[in-house]
């Protein structure tokens, strides 16, 4: 058991490299196996065949003739015998002559063969002997032998000793190029490693290094450069909201703190109901700042929300019927055009729309809401029907290097700080952070019914599959 846990620590390249060494071993080990049993098993065949046609052969031909002298040699065979059933050699060949049998086993059986392996002292070693018999010779009931000399790869452990060489060698190559070839393959980690470690809080903007392989590797190193670009892109936003919510709210700190000075060094030079209501004002404000900024602080953090389909006809109806007043408001309406949304959100970001409108507006505002085919991607998935509201002005509109701009935490311009000079210049970024989160755009263009501004919110239409009909 305590093996494994050194094993955990060890390098990703050397356990990878261990595992396919064992692997590799395995298998080899079964190949050197069965490699051995077979090629034992040709090579006796092979000796078997050879002597045992030479032995045919004799037998043959002393069915008719006596040997004259001396057994010739047969198919390179040099060792025969005929040997009579009492173990009395009637012929030999040369290298066998004067020898006793070679063995005392007699072929018996349907084919009349035997063999037989046989070791000696002397420097010849272990002989391969196949014997046949020939009861009807010249010599009469005679069996002929003939033995050739056992190959060295049978008698003893060559065979295995120059496999297992050969094997060693194998893992050896295999491991020298797994490792050889992992260490390329984790080449490229190890600088994502190091390039991770330069990146701090203080130097956001540090990027990894991309490999040139266009492998799995490359994608993700590219996935996590784009989540680093979002990241500082992220911690931009947050150092600038930080600096733009410090201005913003000292102006309402600053404004009740003068106030309230200027009561204290003069409790009866001045009208205390006065001074009170500067102070209610300009706490309202800072109250309106800190819930902006609180409702900016939930939509970053994406908090989850209560979501259902919403009517955003039916909302917009509402809301364009609660404003009525000096301005003439006009509405184009399409109900029941449901999103899904929180409703709530909702009517947050309609009031900030028409307020701003209103804000704007010389005489009139027009709200519409229709439905219309989405045939583009805004970073979204592809919506085929989308709810669109637009919100017309008769104002002056918003100049062109404006209209990213108006989006920008505590961005105002000066036509918005002359009319509302208590506005805490959070409501149209607002608007576009929850139009984001419920999957829509929100934009500004110039206005083709009123000719002042039109601010466009388009949002995925509503299309129930488990809540209900399809609502379209």
């Amino acid at each position: 058991m305590a093996m494994f846990p050194r094993v955990r620590s060890w390098s990703l390249r050397t356990r990878s490299t261990a595992r396919t060494v064992l692997a590799a071993a395995i298998l080899l080990a079964l190949a050197i196996t069965a490699t051995s049993l077979l090629a034992r098993a040709a090579i006796q065949r092979e000796q078997v065949l050879i002597a045992g046609e030479a032995a045919r052969e004799v037998a043959l031909d002393i069915q008719n003739d006596r040997v004259d002298g001396l057994i010739d040699p047969r198919g390179g065979v040099v060792r025969i015998q005929a040997v009579a059933p009492g173990g009395e050699v009637v012929a030999a060949s040369r290298a066998l002559a004067g020898e006793r049998a070679l063995t005392g086993l007699r072929p018996e059986g349907d084919d009349g063969r035997i063999r037989d392996v046989v070791c000696g002292s002397g420097p010849i070693g272990c002989l391969t002997v196949v014997g046949y018999a020939s009861p009807d010779s010249v010599y009469g009931d005679v069996a002929v032998y003939a033995a050739i000399p056992r190959s060295l790869l049978l008698t003893g452990p060559l065979l295995e000793i120059a496999l297992i060489g050969l094997g060693v060698a194998a893992l050896a190559v295999i491991g020298g190029i797994v490792w050889v070839q992992t260490g390329r393959t984790l080449r490229p980690v190890e600088e994502v490693r190091a390039g991770l470690e330069q990146i701090t809080a203080s130097n956001p903007y540090q990027r990894l290094p991309v490999p040139d392989s266009d492998d799995e590797i490359t994608a993700l190193v590219r996935a996590a450069n784009e989540t680093l670009s979002r990241l500082a892109s992220a911690l931009d936003r947050q150092r600038r909201f930080a600096a733009d919510a410090s201005h913003e709210l000292r102006n309402p700190i600053a404004g009740l703190r003068a106030r309230i000075e200027v009561e204290l060094a003069d409790p009866e030079g001045g009208d205390p109901v006065v001074g009170l209501r500067g102070a209610l004002n300009d706490t309202l404000r800072l109250e309106r700042i800190v819930t902006d900024l609180l409702e900016l602080a939930r939509l970053d953090a994406d908090v989850a929300v209560g979501r259902a389909p919403v009517d955003l006809g039916d909302l917009a109806a509402g809301e364009v019927e609660r404003r009525q007043g000096s301005l003439r408001m006009d509405s184009r309406i399409e109900r029941g055009t449901y999103v899904y949304g929180n409703r709530l959100q909702l009517s947050r970001l309609l009031a900030n729309l028409l307020a701003n409108a209103e804000r704007h507006a010389s005489e009139r505002v027009l709200v519409s809401v229709t439905r219309e085919e989405g045939d583009e991607e805004r970073g979204e998935v592809r919506q085929s029907l989308r709810a669109v509201l637009r919100v017309h002005d008769d104002g002056h509109g918003v100049p062109g290097p404006e209209r990213e701009r108006i989006f920008d935490r505590f961005a105002r311009l000066d036509e918005s700080r002359e009319r509302d000079p208590g506005g805490s210049g959070l409501g149209l970024a607002i608007s576009q952070e929850t139009a984001r989160a419920m999957g829509g755009t929100l934009d500004v263009d110039d206005s083709d019914a009123l000719g002042g501004a039109v601010f466009t919110l388009r949002l995925p239409l509503y299309r129930s599959v488990d809540h209900g009909p399809d609502r379209r």
